[in-house]
């Protein structure tokens, strides 16, 4: 019933940009946070932003601060992940997930996405 789908990703250039969308549906009860991970083949999964619903507060790691922005969407179950100046190390399939606090934890978080590859590359 709950579900999250991810989706805007693709192959791009080093130096290129994607936009990726996260949008939740089915859930019956309010959420606080929309965070985004990634995982590499043979790492461990990555928080590498959140975002507070309430106010739009926005938080980044430091492998992407600077280079990917989060956003809530015009639509109310929708938030965006800009991401500008791709790197090859920033190959991983990308999730987004809702939970209840502010985190960079996969398991601080409840529901999640399937992913979306996302691939840099020249």
């Amino acid at each position: 019933q709950e579900q999250l789908v991810e989706s805007g990703g693709g192959l791009v250039q080093p130096g290129g940009s994607l936009r990726l969308s996260c949008v939740a549906s089915g859930f019956t009860s309010d959420y606080h946070v929309v965070g985004w991970f990634r995982q590499a083949p043979g790492k461990e999964r990555e928080g590498i932003s959140n975002i507070f619903i309430s106010d739009g507060s926005a938080y980044y790691a430091d492998s992407v601060k600077g280079r990917f922005t989060i956003s809530r969407g015009s639509a109310k179950n929708t938030v965006y992940l800009q991401m500008n100046s791709l790197k090859p190390e920033d190959t991983a399939v990308y999730y987004c997930a809702t939970g209840p606090v502010l985190s960079f934890r996969a398991a601080d978080f409840v529901s999640w996405g399937q992913g979306t590859q996302v691939t840099v590359s020249s």
